[in-house]
């Protein structure tokens, strides 16, 4: 990359990848302004990065560890600022409210998703970042990478993290 990117590459990348933007925004962001203010953030981010970008990495990796970092830092910096939190069950009845309208089979999926999120936002902020590429279908080799671990660490986080999944939902 040379020092002046343009900025029609970097919409360019950036409308490639939105959706990584959107993914982490809605695991890390409790509302919606919450979620637009981590996109813009990221956003700013990634710009001010593009320059530095090093192509020995796809753009998802260097995209997805930026938008990482700046989340579970807002993350961090709102649980500091937070004097108490609000009961999870009251996120699922504003969830379910505000999906009422909508038809019986989509409610049902909107549901299942608001329920896997509701169990990412309980994980610590880099056990859900992991869960993030591992849903993305991401290899042990690029969750690595992104996530400056060895790929035995991410194997053995995400088998922690499943095996936990497993016991919340079928507690036997």
């Amino acid at each position: 990359m040379s020092n002046s990117p343009s900025p029609e590459a970097f919409l360019s990348v950036l409308d490639a990848h939105k959706g990584i933007l959107y993914k982490v925004a809605r695991a890390y962001g409790k509302t919606e302004q919450d979620r637009q203010d981590l996109i813009q953030e990221t956003t700013l981010q990634l710009w001010r990065s593009f320059s530095s970008y090093d192509n020995q990495y796809r753009y998802s990796t260097w995209i997805y560890r930026i938008v990482l970092n700046v989340a579970i830092s807002s993350y961090r910096k709102e649980k500091h600022l937070e004097s108490k939190t609000e009961p999870f069950s009251k996120h699922i009845l504003e969830y379910v409210d505000s999906k009422a309208e909508q038809d019986i089979e989509s409610a049902e999926k909107e549901e299942l998703v608001a329920q896997l999120y509701a169990f990412l936002d309980e994980l610590r902020e880099l056990d859900r970042a992991l869960m993030l590429l591992y849903l993305d279908q991401k290899s042990h080799k690029e969750m690595a990478a992104i996530m400056g671990f060895s790929e035995s660490h991410v194997g053995t986080k995400i088998n922690r993290i499943k095996t936990a999944l497993r016991k919340k939902f079928n507690p036997q």
